[in-house]
């Protein structure tokens, strides 16, 4: 065996391990998407069953959906409490507006 040829093919794979790498790190930094920070603080008041039974695919998408205004009762959260988990996320939605000064308050 050619240790000569084993060498060549290790710096091959190294020299291109680390071209891919810095590729991967500079494509996270350009299409790195900002998410609105008020989807993480409704996904904090919900009750984090992730089950499922409000229709969406866990409490993130969930947030998502209250924050953006495509659902419009908060109560289809059946894991959530009206006074722990439903009443404080309408009145948090109704003190925060997004960027634009709008306010997208679901009902119970």
């Amino acid at each position: 065996m050619d240790y000569l040829s084993v060498l060549w093919s290790f710096l091959l794979l190294l020299g291109l391990g680390a071209v891919l790498g810095l590729l991967l790190a500079l494509a996270a930094k350009f299409f790195h998407v900002e998410e609105d920070p008020r989807i993480k603080e409704v996904e904090d008041m919900l009750p984090h069953y992730n089950c499922g039974a409000c229709g969406y695919a866990g409490c993130h998408d969930m947030a998502e959906a209250l924050v953006s205004g495509a659902c419009k009762k908060v109560s289809l959260c059946k894991a959530g409490k009206k006074d722990k988990n439903h009443e404080p996320i309408i009145e948090y939605l109704k003190t925060h507006p997004d960027k634009d000064g709008n306010t997208n308050v679901p009902s119970l």
